[in-house]
């Protein structure tokens, strides 16, 4: 066989595995390591990759870290009862805060990678062959031996609304500084980093530090008021943090019953590092920072089929706002806006309707807008 044709398929094997080592490059093509190096040193040269970390010139992807779960959904078919027995409806679907923004970003058209870790079960294999299908990178997450994938369990009642969720998530507790630094190829290949807080806080950490040493945005999605813990103190290096006032609450300490005490929060924050904030208050609307200033948006009113997935599709939009290269988060909010109503009139987690261009067709905002903040008597459900 030819030199050109070993390093072709060196070249296949590379992109089927970022992370394969030069030795088992060796041995799969029955080559010296000397002729593996060279063979790379050739690609390099040709621009077929990057550098030794064999980051490959695609278009660089949105990297999104955090969970990929079965999602299981209850939802009761009439007026929930306390102490008894309640007739429902039962599904399983993917999920995951970060599994989720990925496949949203998929389907808008961008490319987009996932690090998590899956279990060594029949949930974690469907889950990454589901996200593959969908045109997500998995290739780098972590494959847990002898560990059950993690699970997501809602409680929706007649309405489609959240009651209460249970979520069994301990295996992303070894997503580790550790992991991460082993895949510091892919990391440095993202365009934009995108964690959700089911990472460890040392593992959040690690990545604040990495964003203020390369310049690579990174946008925190909170997933829960227990896990808000796990956001360091320190929060240099953050371009955004997207999280719900019940989450804001838990950060500072205390109630936030008006829009003068969400702004004094959100400066609180902003002082810590964090060079905006976007807070969601469910069907009322969002808050967003603008300097020192706080922007109120309404949120559509749509009849509700089920609130699964709405907030992970409300910061994807956002994400692909930013990554088109604005800077506006008025109109990322409000393209984030669009994408949550559309799939909270759908029963799917991701809307099978979502598609670049209804985002591209959200352009000018009324400032003539006469929108009043909504007071608020009590923290809402985390």
């Amino acid at each position: 066989m030819s030199d050109a044709s070993k390093k072709d398929q060196l070249y296949q094997l590379i992109r089927a595995n970022p992370f394969i080592s030069q030795q088992d490059l060796a041995v799969e093509l029955r080559l010296s390591r000397s002729a593996v190096a060279g063979h790379i040193a050739s690609l390099i040269r040709e621009r077929r990759l990057l550098g030794r970390a064999y980051v490959l010139p695609d278009k660089r992807p949105v990297l999104c870290i955090g969970a990929a779960n079965l999602d299981r959904k209850l939802r009761s078919i009439a007026q929930l009862q306390q102490g008894t027995s309640n007739p429902a409806t039962a599904e399983e679907v993917h999920g995951g805060v970060a599994r989720n923004i990925a496949e949203n970003l998929a389907r808008l058209n961008l490319p987009s990678a996932l690090l998590t870790a899956f279990g060594d079960d029949a949930a974690g294999r469907m889950l990454q062959d589901q996200a593959e299908r969908a045109g997500i990178d998995t290739r780098g997450s972590l494959k847990l031996p002898d560990t059950a994938s993690g699970t997501y369990t809602a409680i929706l009642d007649e309405r489609g609304e959240l009651v209460l969720a249970l979520a069994d998530m301990a295996l992303y507790d070894r997503l580790t500084p550790e992991f991460l630094a082993s895949r510091q190829p892919l990391r440095a290949s993202a365009a934009m980093t995108v964690v959700d807080l089911n990472l460890p806080q040392a593992s959040v950490a690690l990545l604040l530090e990495s964003a203020r040493a390369d310049n690579v945005p990174l946008v925190i999605i909170a997933v829960s008021q227990p896990k808000m813990a796990r956001l360091p103190a320190d929060l240099r290096g953050l371009r955004l943090l997207i999280l719900n006032r019940g989450e804001l609450e838990t950060r500072v300490g205390r109630t936030l019953p008006t829009e003068a005490d969400v702004r004094v929060a959100c400066h609180a924050v902003q002082a810590e590092g964090a060079q905006d904030l976007i807070v969601t208050c469910g069907s009322h609307g969002v808050y967003h920072t603008r300097g020192t200033e706080l922007v109120w948006l309404p949120a559509h009113q749509v009849e509700v089929v089920d609130v699964t997935g709405a907030g992970d599709a409300f910061s994807a939009a956002v994400c692909w706002s930013l990554y088109q290269g604005s800077q506006d988060l008025t109109l990322a909010c409000r393209r984030g806006l669009k994408v949550a109503a559309m799939t909270l009139e759908t029963q799917d987690t991701v809307s099978p309707m979502l598609a670049a261009d209804i985002l591209d067709e959200i352009h000018d905002f009324d400032l003539s807008a006469d929108y009043h903040p909504p007071l608020f008597p009590s923290s809402p459900k985390s």
